[in-house]
């Protein structure tokens, strides 16, 4: 029922004509309204930036290339700051959520007296994810305007707070959700996640520039599949090439602190298929993420605020 609620009340948003209205929102093509109309529209400037109710920080794990291991990184990060502070994980990538899978969560969510999304809970994170609320193994095939109602409402329709922090896993690129979401929410910061090769790096960097043009401040990036370490010798070994990683962004936007670098370990990505992310059965893991939780917490806001 919940899943049909859901569609039905992103279609609402659409309007009557349904999806094929969502190229141009049922609007008027911008290249035939009028130029005082156009002017109009323009000096409404962008969207106000808001709060997310009773959230204090919102942390992007984002990169501007897709498979370099942003779920992994949030999910496992997201439990790792679970030991600080409260903490919730919104899954934003409505075309191939994950989070059901790495959270070891199914089901569908209940609704509260408000109207609002109740997230699942696992390793004491309050979870979010499309995942849960479309049936699972059908794909998604929405147009722009659709995926941004339900990513407002994935933010806004969900009953969050009272909690510290809400992690976002961003979808990957630079486009219509990265923006939608640094425009219309005050974001704390962003952790960038990258691996070794070029073309990885070189899209992390333009995601950086997307991130510092729209106001969201930098906290760190995280550097994952950085080494392999022998099990044999012991030894660490460049995979995806050598090279310091500082040395090939420096003078970016993605020029910031590196958080912490993560070993190419088959276990990682087993555990997250397994639903047990690495920080709860890997104490290697663990230490790393809490180490780079170490090097955020500075930037976050956990003070108590009166009710």
């Amino acid at each position: 029922m919940m899943r049909q609620t859901f569609h039905r009340y992103i279609l609402s948003c659409i309007g009557p004509g349904g999806v094929s209205q969502s190229l141009s929102g049922g609007r008027t093509p911008s290249r035939w309204v009028s130029g005082t109309h156009r002017q109009d529209m323009m000096a409404r400037g962008l969207p106000k930036k808001m709060d997310l109710a009773g959230v204090k920080n919102v942390i992007l794990v984002a990169s501007g290339k897709g498979g370099v291991g942003k779920s992994t990184v949030a999910t496992n990060l997201a439990i790792s700051l679970s030991k600080r502070c409260s903490v919730g994980l919104l899954d934003a990538d409505v075309f191939g959520p994950s989070l059901p899978l790495m959270m070891n969560l199914s089901g569908t969510p209940e609704t509260n007296h408000q109207n609002l999304i109740l997230p699942l809970l696992n390793y004491n994170v309050k979870c979010m994810s499309m995942g849960f609320l479309v049936d699972p193994g059908n794909p998604v095939v929405w147009r722009g305007l659709m995926v941004m109602q339900a990513i407002r409402k994935l933010l806004r329709g969900v009953r969050w707070g009272p909690l510290d922090v809400l992690v976002i896993d961003m979808p990957p690129g630079t486009g219509d959700t990265q923006l939608s979401i640094t425009q219309e929410t005050n974001v704390t910061g962003v952790v960038l996640v990258t691996t070794p090769q070029k073309v990885a790096i070189a899209d992390c960097i333009k995601g950086a520039e997307m991130f510092s043009k729209v106001g969201a401040p930098i906290l760190g990036m995280v550097h994952n599949m950085s080494y392999y370490t022998c099990p044999g010798c012991g030894s660490r070994h460049h995979i995806f090439g050598g090279g310091v990683l500082e040395e090939k962004i420096a003078g970016t936007a993605a020029s910031v602190n590196i958080l912490g670098h993560l070993p190419l370990q088959p276990d990682i990505s087993d555990d997250c298929d397994h639903g047990t992310p690495s920080v709860i059965v890997n104490p290697e893991i663990s230490e790393i993420f809490d180490g780079i939780v170490e090097g955020i917490i500075g930037s976050l806001d956990l003070t108590e605020r009166s009710p």
